[in-house]
């Protein structure tokens, strides 16, 4: 949870269904191909996804960076297959290593992926490499293929389309982030990032160089729930010699061309970039959720599992019968707010009162709904435990949810979290700062990696992390002027 306006998000829910197929000619192969959507409805799409994706999300604010991706990216899409779709770039406030397209234009760069470049031809052919899937329609293509994102946390135990939505973490914006490419669209993708990062003047054989930085850190699982680069892009198997194979290629066919990497340049770019999660958005220590921007805490249940969103915090059991769901309400009284989320989840109110939460005014609500669950068909109750506090000028929304049934049994452990909120006062906590990029120049005529390591003082145990985020070896030798990454605050 970042300390952004209070937003809700409404789920844009597109029935592929109804849909009429046509043919239409692939912009990258010339050839017929089945679509079930319009140019213009896959523009319409990206339109409702982005507002959702920046949402769930956050935007990484660095001018710099942000400027430097519009303008090439703008340049590379202009010699791409479609010159005239209107091109989106945005920078994405999360760790992960990972880039995505959505249909119609829209492509996103994670503050981890750019961390791990380490020069603009990577960047390039990597952003070549999204724009590969939006020109040849791959992502229409997989989503009308594709069943994605329906099962994602309590949708298993929720029976309404209201009680839904309270437990959706931009549910969009996850969808897209779980559409994974055939390994047939990851090769063409390929051949089409070294063609556009070509065509701008980039050495795309460093895009080879970055695939075996990914391929090294085995990043095939997810973190926070949010999918990494190799899950969501298979390898189409000799992916590096295929790649740099096409480098080859393309180099030859544009010898008037100058094929830039720009090391220290991008270095230069990505000095002071947050490194990591971020604790000021939201940290846990100790089964306790700390926000030191907004300077309050609360406990969490013993193996819960917590996911941190801008829009909200999830916590879960392993079994996801149970949920607690923590975000911020738009209204600007406690009665309002509990008035407003209880009426637009069609609850019927079975107590409520009002009450002290460790000195903030607080409601406390037990309520229910009673709906046809969505897979069996068959009646289920729902039942919620909430609590609104005021806390600075903000209405914190709490709801604690499950099965009817088994609402005795979570019901404790909700209430534990919620009637323990309170403001922080350890300093340590409050203080927290991120990690960041710092960017060193080489002084010494030649020193190794860890030996530079070991002068700038980076943790010992994070030596072979911070070597595979240079891409280098810890025995690697580093000249006078080298620029290298260690970890600064």
């Amino acid at each position: 949870m970042k300390t952004i306006k209070p937003f809700s998000i409404s789920i844009l829910l597109i029935s592929l269904v109804l849909l009429i197929p046509s043919c239409a000619v692939n912009p990258v192969t010339g050839k017929k191909q089945l679509m079930f959507m319009s140019e213009a409805q896959e523009i319409a799409l990206g339109a409702q996804y982005d507002p959702s994706v920046v949402a769930s999300f956050g935007l990484y604010e660095n001018e710099t960076l942000s400027k430097f991706v519009e303008e090439k990216g703008q340049e590379m899409g202009k010699i791409s297959h479609r010159p005239h779709l209107e091109y989106h770039f945005k920078l994405l406030d999360s760790p992960v290593v990972n880039a995505f397209a959505v249909p119609g234009g829209y492509i996103y760069l994670t503050r981890g992926i750019l961390a791990q470049f380490n020069n603009e031809a990577e960047l390039m052919g990597v952003l070549g490499h999204e724009m590969g899937h939006i020109t040849a329609r791959h992502t229409v293509e997989t989503q009308t293929k594709q069943q994605i994102g329906q099962g994602l946390l309590t949708a298993g135990m929720i029976a309404s389309k209201e009680i839904y939505e309270l437990a959706e973490v931009g549910m969009q914006a996850m969808q897209i982030l779980f559409l994974s490419f055939s390994r047939d669209n990851e090769r063409e993708a390929d051949r089409l990032g070294v063609e556009y990062s070509s065509k701008i003047g980039y050495d795309a054989h460093k895009m080879a160089d970055f695939f075996e930085v990914l391929n090294k850190m085995s990043m095939g699982s997810s973190h926070g729930g949010i999918p990494t680069w190799m899950s969501t892009h298979p390898d189409p198997g000799d992916r590096n010699i295929a790649v740099n194979q096409s480098s080859e290629e393309w180099q030859a066919k544009l010898p008037e061309q100058d094929f830039a990497i720009n090391t220290n340049s991008y270095l230069q770019m990505i000095d002071g970039l947050i490194y990591g999660d971020n604790p000021r958005n939201g940290f846990v220590e100790n089964n306790t959720f700390y926000h030191p921007d907004l300077q309050f805490q609360f406990p969490i249940p013993m193996g819960w599992t917590l996911v941190n969103a801008p829009n909200q915090v999830q916590i879960t059991p392993a079994d996801k019968n149970a949920a607690i769901i923590v975000s911020l309400s738009k209204e600007e009284s406690l009665e309002a707010a509990g008035q407003k989320a209880l009426q637009s989840m069609e609850l019927t109110v079975l107590e409520n009162r009002k009450l002290k939460v460790n000195g903030h005014n607080a409601l406390r609500a037990i309520s229910q709904q009673a709906s046809q669950n969505q897979q069996t068909g068959q009646q289920q109750v729902i039942k919620l435990l909430s609590y609104f506090i005021e806390k600075d000028g903000l209405i914190y929304a709490f709801h604690g949810m499950s099965n009817g049934p088994d609402f005795n049994t979570y019901a404790n452990t909700f209430e534990a979290t919620m009637k323990n909120f309170a403001t922080i006062t350890d300093k340590a906590k409050l203080n927290v700062k991120p990690n960041r990029l710092k960017i060193i120049s080489i002084n010494s005529t030649s020193v190794s990696l860890e030996n530079a390591f070991k002068y700038y003082k980076v943790p010992q145990e994070r030596y072979n992390e911070m070597a595979l985020l240079n891409n280098m070896e810890l025995n690697h030798t580093l000249k006078k002027g080298d620029m290298i990454k260690v970890l600064g605050k």
